[in-house]
């Protein structure tokens, strides 16, 4: 297709080609723009029913320590249905931090791989295998951030709405977890108003929500930090994600406790005072826990367009930064 064949070129221009992707904090407003707008052409692709081969030839590893649905099939299914050999590989199968380092891993299978894709516990972790593979590395997800569910989000939300910037994205649940950083970053990146609601003890950190506010006042967006579900108030779009997250199921009944009152169902969607605001979630969902099956189920739900973008903007990053040019 013509208009991809010179959006990769371009691509080339803001510095994508080579690139890892570790944290939206790495990335310019104008790089994630052109992200976005190459994920929109390779869903039109799709649609079409239109098959490529830009990775043949090329191999990618899946590195997994956290079991997985959508990373995993949307890197797959992304990089084999362009012609690519994609590798899975679990703690079972490598030696990752284990008898052998990170660094000696990293150096491997950069020897070997086109690129790698870490899904795992320490974000420490995912940039030493950056830092010594000498290839592109993508984050799957790690504790402190999924970028590549936030691209999906963004896609999604636009999608519904229209360009990002100025839109108002609330996150109802644990503040601090992985999902709510990465959206916080992206959305201070691209200018969208951005609400994270939440109790206090779940607040994300003072530093991470200073960096994101002053990010914000550069591309016009807004960060807010709350209590208060009222400020749900002309929200676009209201996500929500599972209580406790993997690895923190011994707080469990800690986090229901918390977290109980904030439930999003339909009581809560109306708060938006809108209604044609939309419900959006990562998945895997609790029904019954942090969102009502009337809910993610129901007409305002985009959670399952939400999944399928993950494919769409995962195969954006990888074009960009794999592409012969």
């Amino acid at each position: 297709m013509h208009t991809l064949e010179t959006s990769l070129k371009t691509s080339l221009k803001t510095s994508l080609k080579g690139r890892s992707l570790l944290t939206w904090l790495d990335y310019s407003e104008s790089e994630i723009r052109f992200l976005l707008d190459l994920a929109v052409q390779v869903k039109t692709e799709k649609r079409r029913g239109e098959r490529h081969s830009r990775f043949a030839g090329k191999t990618l590893a899946l590195l997994f320590e956290k079991r997985s649905t959508r990373t995993r099939c949307a890197f797959e299914t992304a990089f084999g249905e362009e012609g690519g050999h994609p590798v899975f590989l679990s703690t079972d199968d490598i030696q990752l931090g284990a008898k052998e380092s990170i660094e000696d891993t990293a150096r491997v299978l950069g020897r070997m791989f086109d690129a790698i894709q870490f899904r795992g516990f320490k974000q420490s972790t995912v940039e030493t295998l950056a830092a010594y593979s000498g290839v592109p590395v993508y984050n799957g997800l790690t504790d402190s951030f999924h970028p590549t569910q936030a691209l999906a989000d963004i896609q999604t939300l636009e999608e519904n709405f229209g360009p990002a910037k100025g839109k108002k994205l609330c996150f109802i649940g644990d503040g601090r977890n992985n999902v709510a950083r990465s959206l916080m970053v992206i959305s201070a990146k691209v200018g969208v108003r951005f609400t994270i609601i939440t109790p206090k003890q779940l607040y994300p950190k003072a530093d991470l929500v200073k960096t994101c506010r002053d990010l914000a006042v550069t591309s016009g967006g807004e960060i807010q930090i709350t209590e208060n579900t009222e400020a749900v108030a002309e929200a676009d779009a209201i996500y929500t994600d599972v209580w406790t997250s993997m690895g923190e199921e011994s707080q469990k009944e800690e986090r229901t406790r918390l977290l109980s009152p904030y439930q999003v169902n339909q009581s809560l969607m109306e708060k938006s005072n809108r209604k044609d605001t939309i419900f959006l979630h990562c998945l895997p969902a609790i029904k019954g826990e942090e969102v009502s099956s009337d809910v993610i189920d129901g007409p305002q739900s985009r959670a399952w367009d939400e999944a399928e973008n993950r494919k769409h903007t995962i195969k954006a990053i990888l074009l960009a930064s794999l592409s012969a040019g």
